[in-house]
């Protein structure tokens, strides 16, 4: 059985998605899942790109799509009072929620995080009341204001971008990276083992092409 690793962090609305539309975009083949938080603001910061919801314009566009996506999926989704919203709580509650120090989380947990985020009624994701509530739901097996949990957050952001990661949320398997859920097709493709993957169309397509450089 392969693994599927999921990067993805919670203040997205494509990720939510994704994670929701998962087991409906791979039924019929066999896989596991590793959930990865990360931070994606980091992400940003690092190649010096803005987030969706910073444009305004992008922000008008990317909520009617994710609306409309949300829709077609059969997904429920009431977006946040605040967006984007500071997801380190979020995050940090999910690598402070498994058993063992260290360990990923699970997708039940997964689930809770992302479900209290994009199926709260347009609620705030950083109301104090409600984290608290949350927490005390997860249970979490350790401190996530604690220093360790901050760190693995902080190392797997770090990590992730050393690999290639520019976005969420991001699939990896077979040593591949798959960005967005608009690639859940060509995940499951990678995973059936399609003609395409198997061959030389992945390197020759993403291969590096001379052209235009914007300086300044």
């Amino acid at each position: 059985m392969k693994t599927i690793t999921f990067y993805f962090d919670p203040v997205s609305p494509y990720a939510y998605l994704a994670f929701e539309h998962l087991p409906e975009a791979l039924q019929g083949l066999s896989y596991e899942v590793e959930y990865r938080p990360i931070l994606f603001a980091a992400l940003l910061h690092a190649i010096g790109q803005k987030g969706p919801a910073e444009i305004e314009t992008k922000r008008q566009w990317t909520f009617r799509q994710v609306a409309w996506q949300a829709d077609q999926l059969g997904i429920p989704l009431q977006v946040p009072a605040e967006h984007p919203f500071n997801p380190l709580p979020l995050l940090r509650l999910l690598w402070a929620a498994p058993q063992m120090p260290g360990a990923t989380p699970n997708r039940l947990q997964c689930e809770q995080v992302f479900r209290y985020a994009w199926q709260a009624g347009g609620a705030s994701a950083t109301d104090p009341q409600r984290l608290q509530a949350l927490k005390d739901a997860l249970a979490p097996k350790q401190d996530p204001a604690g220093e360790p949990v901050k760190d693995l957050l902080r190392n797997e952001t770090e990590r992730v971008l050393k690999r290639g990661v520019f976005g969420v949320p991001t699939f990896e398997l077979d040593g591949r990276l798959f960005w967005g859920l608009d690639a859940l097709p060509m995940l499951a493709g990678q995973l059936r083992g399609d003609d395409w993957f198997a061959g030389k169309a992945w390197d020759q397509a993403g291969a590096s092409r001379p052209g235009v450089v914007r300086r300044g």
